[in-house]
């Protein structure tokens, strides 16, 4: 096979070691091999790094193993052509793992140009991603202690959560909290109720009738503490966020016209995806990347399993979000696209559809820097009338009706 790269490297990276094979092409086909091991250090991957340099190395291949690549990949970057590869796309013999062989497996397919990096963004994008991550992250968090805090008051006998839409508002959390302070007057309590929950102050009165021990406030205290500094903390990083993205927010407007897109899922998509498209030669390259696209599984003609594949899962989950959203969004196309595949593939398989419809959108609007324009709620009925007509004429005559289909001229 032909040589594509005179002098490249093959990392094996690991928790504590990274496992360097170099290789480097003589006169007359001959390569010379030179193998090493440093740890994880800091000082120990720029002692990597001077190695490569010494051998003249120019490209550099590693593993996408968990998040281990990065700290290798983030003080190489700049000084050789790095590839991040999927592990499953490497896999080397059956027999012969070892971290050397592995190591040596990579340098031997990169030098003969077989490997596909995967799609490693610049630093400031890596940086706005771990933001992104990180809020996801605390949402979670207090979404895990929102719900601790509904069944801990149910074993106090409070049923505030039957009363209150949200037990986490103003007006909840301030009763709770003059709760835990010693008053446990029902009346009193629901003296604090606010806007719209001052109706039910006979239902809140029943509701905040309890018993509530020692170790409930205990436990109370500590969740409702713990829900104000997530929210807190979602905050500062949502400030952080827009700070990065001020100079894109006519692009996250244009996003946040998609129905189903908020200004969150923007940021994510950003954050993800980037602020242009260039890694992405099309809109199906990019739904193939984020996993929103069906496999393909076909042996002896007979198609298999064709579940989407695991992509981005954190633009996938954001995608999924916004579908949900989208499908109930009233005369919008992307409800009427959701209606017509779930009717036939089922409600999740409809949602998957209308998230890559979404991410297709938004390629285009980050191409070309337009806006987005909803086909309307009539599109699939619009696109063919004469034969949605034919079928409906046909269901009428099962029905035992007879039935006339003429065209009417449109009014002047």
């Amino acid at each position: 096979m032909q040589v594509m790269y005179a002098r490249c490297a093959g990392l094996d990276v690991h928790k504590k070691m990274v496992v360097g094979c170099v290789m480097v092409s003589g006169n007359g086909g001959n390569v010379e091999q030179e193998i090493r091991t440093f740890a994880t250090y800091t000082s120990d991957l720029l002692a990597l790094s001077d190695w490569l340099k010494s051998h003249g190395v120019t490209h550099v291949a590693m593993e996408s193993t968990g998040v281990y690549w990065k700290p290798a990949y983030n003080l190489l970057e700049g000084l050789f052509e790095l590839l991040v590869v999927n592990a499953r796309h490497v896999k080397a013999v059956p027999g012969r793992k070892t971290d050397v062989k592995d190591a040596e497996w990579l340098a031997d397919l990169l030098r003969h140009g077989l490997l596909r990096g995967s799609y490693i963004p610049a630093r400031p994008q890596r940086q706005l991603r771990e933001l992104t991550r990180h809020r996801a992250n605390v949402v979670q968090r207090r979404a895990q202690a929102v719900n601790e805090l509904q069944k801990c008051l149910e074993s106090t006998n409070i049923k505030l959560a039957s009363v209150a839409t949200d037990i986490t508002g103003v007006s909840a959390t301030e009763m709770l909290s003059l709760l835990l302070a010693g008053q446990t007057q029902p009346e009193a309590l629901a003296e604090l109720a606010r806007g719209r929950l001052k109706e039910k102050r006979p239902l809140l009165q029943k509701a905040l009738q309890g018993r509530v021990e020692a170790h409930h406030r205990l436990i109370l205290s500590q969740l409702l503490a713990e829900i104000a500094w997530c929210e807190e903390q979602v905050s500062e990083v949502g400030m952080e966020i827009a700070k990065r993205l001020k100079e894109h927010e006519e692009l996250l407007k244009r996003l946040d016209e998609i129905p189903g897109v908020n200004q969150r899922i923007a940021q994510v998509a950003a954050a993800e995806v980037g602020t242009d498209v260039k890694a992405f030669p099309s809109d199906k390259h990019l739904s193939s990347w984020a996993g929103l696209c069906p496999g393909n599984n076909e042996s002896a003609g007979k198609r298999h399993s064709s579940r989407i594949c695991p992509g981005n899962r954190h633009l996938k989950v954001a995608l999924m979000e916004a579908a949900n959203a989208a499908s109930r969004k009233k005369g919008s196309y992307l409800r009427a696209k959701y209606h017509r595949l779930s009717g036939r593939r089922g409600r999740k398989r409809a949602l998957v559809g209308v998230a890559r419809t979404i991410l297709q959108s938004m390629y285009y609007i980050i191409q070309r820097g337009t806006h987005y324009q909803d086909l309307g709620e009539n599109y699939y009925d619009q696109r063919n009338p004469e034969k949605l007509a034919n079928r409906l004429a046909k269901r009428i005559e099962k029905l035992g009706f007879k039935v006339t289909v003429q065209t009417v001229p449109p009014a002047p």
